[in-house]
C-alpha cells in the first residue's frame, strides 16, 4: 500500500504507463477479496507456468528446499491462530509454506496456512503440487528440508518417487543414544569429524541412513548442533538421507540450503510479504501469491538483462529502479529525463536493450474465467482427480485442502464441509 501511494502521485509514471490514476486502496483489497479457493488456482496456475518455462535447465537438477516461516498477524482475521512463534511467543499468526528451486532462487510452490499447523503439516500433499509443475523428476537432483519436516510420511513419499533427499533429523531420546555410539569418527580437521549409523524408528517401514557431524565446542565461535550428556565437549548434527556419498559430502550439500533463509527473509523486508492481510483467508492467500510472483519476476528480470551474480530485491530497487527523472516534451513528445546524477541512461542502456530484446510468449488460449481442462501430470494422475477425490472447482486434492484449512475460524471450516457435499 505504501509503494501504491508513492506510485500515485508519479505524474511521470502515469505517463509511462499510459494510465490516468493508480487504483486506490480500497479498489486493491475489493480485488482481492474476490478470490475464492477455486479462483485463487485457476489464475496464478498458468501465470507460474509461464514463469517456470523461463527457468533454464540445470545440468544434473536443482535443489528443492522446503522451509516454513511466520508471518505475525494483530486481529482476527481467517487461519490467524496461536501456533509457533520464535520472534514473539504467543502471538497469533499465518505459517506459510514455500519450496524453492536453490540454485535458480525460483520459488516453485506456496502455501499459506493457519498459524496452529505444524511445518511438515500437508507437507506430502504440498510436494506432490510443487511436483507436478514440472515436467519430470530429473529437474531435481535432490530434496533438503530441516528437522521440522522430519516425518516417515514424508521420507517414504520421496523414496517412492526415487528422488534422494537430505533432511535433518529431530534429535529423539534414540537416535541421541545411536549419535553417542557412533563405533568410528573420521575427523576432517581438528574441529569437524563424521560417522554414519543406520536406524529404523518406531514406526517406520524400513531403517535409514542417517549421517552425524562431530564439532568440537570452542569458546571462539558459536557450535551448531545438540550437545549430548554422555559425550560432553561437543556438538552434534545428524541427517536422515537416501544418498550413498561420503558424510562429508552430505553434510556439504545440505550446508547450501541457508539460502533458501535468506529468500524468506527477503521476501518479509524488501517486498513486504508479512503486510498485506485481509479478513478472508483466500484474499490473502491470493496477495502472498501475487507477493512471490514479483519475487521471480525479478529474477527473471536479472537473467533476462544478464545481470551477473543475484541482487536481492532491495539492491535492484536501490542500483537499478531508483533513478530522479522529470517528464517533459520534445519534439511534441512526451520525454523522461533521466537525472545523470543517478546513473541516467549511460548505466541503463544496456539494461533497456536486452529488455527490448526480449520476447515474451503468451498463450491465447488462457481463459481464467472457466476452469483448465484436464492434463496428465508427471506424477502420473490428472489435474482433475490427483487422487481420487477433488473438491470443486478448487484444482487441489481434498487432502491438500485440509491439512492447510481445517484448523481456520469455524466459519471457514464450515464453508470447506459445504464445498464437499
Amino acid at each position: 500500500m505504501r509503494t501504491r501511494r508513492c506510485c500515485g502521485r508519479i505524474k511521470a509514471l502515469h505517463a509511462l504507463l499510459g494510465i490516468q490514476r493508480f487504483p486506490t486502496d480500497d479498489t486493491i483489497r475489493n480485488l482481492f477479496k474476490r478470490f475464492r479457493q477455486g479462483l485463487v488456482v485457476q489464475f496464478y496456475e498458468p501465470l507460474w507456468a509461464w514463469q517456470l518455462a523461463r527457468v533454464p535447465q540445470r545440468a544434473g537438477g536443482y535443489s528443492l528446499d522446503l522451509d516454513s516461516t511466520v508471518f505475525e498477524r494483530y486481529g482476527e482475521q481467517e487461519g490467524v491462530k496461536r501456533g509457533y512463534n520464535p520472534r514473539k511467543h504467543g502471538r497469533a499468526s499465518h505459517h506459510p509454506l514455500l519450496a524453492v528451486l536453490g540454485e535458480a532462487g525460483f520459488i516453485l510452490h506456496g502455501w499459506l496456512r493457519s498459524g496452529n499447523t505444524r511445518s511438515d503439516s500437508g507437507v506430502v500433499e504440498f510436494l506432490k503440487e510443487a511436483l507436478a509443475k514440472l515436467e519430470s523428476r530429473k529437474w531435481i537432483r535432490v530434496v533438503r528440508a530441516d528437522s521440522g519436516f522430519f516425518a516417515q510420511e514424508l521420507l517414504q513419499y520421496l523414496e517412492g518417487r526415487e528422488l534422494h533427499y537430505i533432511v535433518v533429523a529431530r534429535l529423539t531420546k534414540w537416535l541421541k543414544r545411536e549419535a553417542a555410539r557412533v563405533p568410528t569418527w573420521r575427523a576432517l580437521d581438528e574441529t569437524y569429524a563424521v560417522g554414519e549409523f543406520r536406524l529404523k524408528l518406531l514406526g517406520w517401514d524400513r531403517e535409514r541412513r542417517f549421517v552425524v557431524v562431530r564439532e568440537q565446542l570452542r569458546e571462539t565461535k558459536r557450535s551448531l548442533g545438540r550437545k549430548l550428556l554422555e559425550v560432553p565437549g561437543y556438538t552434534f548434527r545428524v541427517f536422515v538421507t537416501n544418498r550413498t556419498e561420503v558424510p562429508e559430502e552430505i553434510w556439504r550439500d545440505y550446508n547450501q540450503r541457508a539460502c533458501i533463509e535468506q529468500r524468506i527473509e527477503e521476501l518479509k523486508s524488501d517486498l513486504a510479504a508479512d503486510d498485506f492481510c485481509l479478513r478472508e483467508f483466500f484474499a490473502t492467500e491470493a496477495a502472498f501469491l501475487a507477493i512471490l510472483m514479483l519475487f521471480n519476476l525479478l529474477g527473471e528480470f536479472q537473467r533476462a538483462t544478464g545481470m551477473s551474480g543475484y541482487r536481492q530485491p532491495a539492491t535492484l530497487r536501490a542500483q537499478v529502479f531508483l533513478c530522479g527523472a522529470i517528464l517533459g516534451r520534445a519534439a511534441r513528445k512526451t520525454v523522461l529525463h533521466l537525472s545523470a546524477a543517478w546513473g541516467g541512461l549511460d548505466q541503463r542502456n544496456s539494461l533497456f536493450d536486452k529488455l527490448l530484446q526480449y520476447e515474451i510468449q503468451l498463450r491465447r488460449s488462457w481463459n481464467f474465467n472457466r476452469s483448465p481442462a484436464p492434463k496428465p501430470l508427471s506424477s502420473g494422475f490428472t489435474q482433475e482427480g490427483r487422487i481420487e477425490v477433488q473438491l470443486r472447482n478448487s484444482g487441489l486434492t481434498k487432502e491438500g485442502r485440509l491439512a492447510r484449512c481445517r484448523k481456520l475460524s469455524r466459519f471457514e471450516g464450515e464453508r470447506i464441509r459445504k464445498s464437499k457435499t
